[in-house]
């Protein structure tokens, strides 16, 4: 991989953990507003913690390339899910437009699960794969 790809990576992995950092501090703020909204697209009031949990989690491991591949799957799983219960709404352009993309961030989570977190990670120091400026 070369010096250019590993800072793509390192760019694209930051943007994509931001997203769900902020998301899940903002619902450490209104945690039962977030737990009514949860309920109302069907999903029980007790995973609310799970949910805010995996997005801190998953996107702080995402920000520093830990266990990239597996916080990598499970944010694409969520990111599908999000959008399938409460996003599509045909009839709402703004819903679809918020359901498609959570499809295009599902797709860039899916290509860092292949891809791995690159040279500039956690992941590639733990494997000794750290980047060369050769």
């Amino acid at each position: 991989m070369t010096q250019t790809q590993s800072l793509g990576i390192l760019v694209a992995r930051t943007f994509l953990a931001v997203l769900f950092i902020i998301a899940g501090l903002g619902k450490l703020g209104d945690v039962q507003g977030f737990t009514g909204y949860m309920v109302s697209g069907g999903v029980p009031a007790f995973m609310a913690w799970p949910v805010i949990l995996l997005e801190l989690g998953a996107g702080f491991a995402l920000l520093v390339g830990f266990q990239t591949r597996l916080a990598a799957l499970a944010l694409a799983a969520f990111s599908l899910a999000s959008a399938v219960l409460y996003h599509f709404v045909p009839a709402d352009q703004m819903q679809m437009s918020i359901f498609f993309k959570n499809l295009g961030l599902a797709g860039g989570y899916i290509a860092l699960a292949l891809f791995g977190a690159g040279a500039y990670s956690v992941d590639a120091r733990l494997t000794g794969r750290l980047a060369t400026f050769a």
